[in-house]
């Protein structure tokens, strides 16, 4: 099994791209990239069972009506979100909300945060598979599912903050989180790649997301149940680890 994992920013540079092919009893990172394309990502899937991005693949549900509305002067679609309550159901998915109360962690807003760029990236990404190997579900039952490196991260146990940025502290909280991953992980062989690792965070988050793509390969994340189904078929779903990470190496169920 290979799984691709996609640490997905607005534009090529700093986008970041980890391989892993797995054996019995372990994995090894067998590519590892930065500044990746969308032709590169889509050749990368191609060739790989399972794939996920660091990315939202869709938005709110709500949102669409919304734009609509406003874009047609009709003042009722845009009135059912007055107020602050309202505007949450704009800005947050059913999955963000689902991380959020399962992790602590809040995601950032697809429609009104930093990430509303690369979402639209990630949405010509996905149209560019389906081209070349057909739709993908949102949902993760297909071969490609989104992840959320740091919800990851805290599902097993491992630092999930402060580790982002170029300053000495960051560094310093990076190479802590890869050798408290390698002690986690003995079965990972990282090919020689621990410094460039220990140097990107992006980078170190396609790794990330790599290792959650094996784990949504195995059946071992949260899927979403009947409460969450709908939505995740049409805003995406976040998938979380529900296991531990020496599951990792085992055989898969899909």
């Amino acid at each position: 099994m290979r799984t691709l994992g996609v640490d997905l920013a607005a534009a090529t540079r700093k986008t970041a791209a980890a391989v892993l092919e797995w054996s019995d009893g372990g994995a090894r990172l067998a590519h590892l990239a930065l500044d990746v394309g969308d032709e590169e990502i889509v050749r990368l899937f191609g060739s790989s069972d399972m794939t996920g991005i660091d990315c939202p693949v869709g938005w709110p549900d709500a949102f669409l009506p919304f734009l609509a509305g406003h874009l047609a002067f009709e003042p009722h679609p845009v009135l059912d979100h007055d107020g602050i309550e309202g505007r949450r159901l704009l800005a947050y998915r059913d999955t963000d909300r689902f991380v959020t109360a399962r992790t602590g962690l809040i995601p950032l807003s697809v429609a009104a945060d930093r990430l509303a760029h690369p979402a639209m990236r990630c949405a010509v990404i996905q149209a560019k598979i389906a081209v070349d190997y057909g739709p993908q579900a949102r949902d993760g039952s297909g071969r490609l599912a989104e992840v959320y490196p740091a919800a990851s991260l805290k599902s097993w146990g491992l630092l999930a903050r402060g580790y982002k940025g170029r300053g000495g502290a960051e560094a310093q909280r990076l190479g802590e989180l890869l050798a408290g991953l390698k002690q986690a992980a003995p079965w990972l062989d990282l090919a020689g790649h621990e410094d460039r690792l220990a140097g990107s965070d992006d980078m170190f988050d396609a790794l990330i997301a790599s290792l959650t793509a094996r784990a949504v390969a195995l059946g071992a994340t949260i899927r979403p149940d009947a409460t969450h189904a709908r939505a995740a078929r049409t805003e995406g779903w976040i998938h979380l680890p529900a296991g531990g990470l020496s599951g990792l190496s085992g055989t898969p169920q899909r």
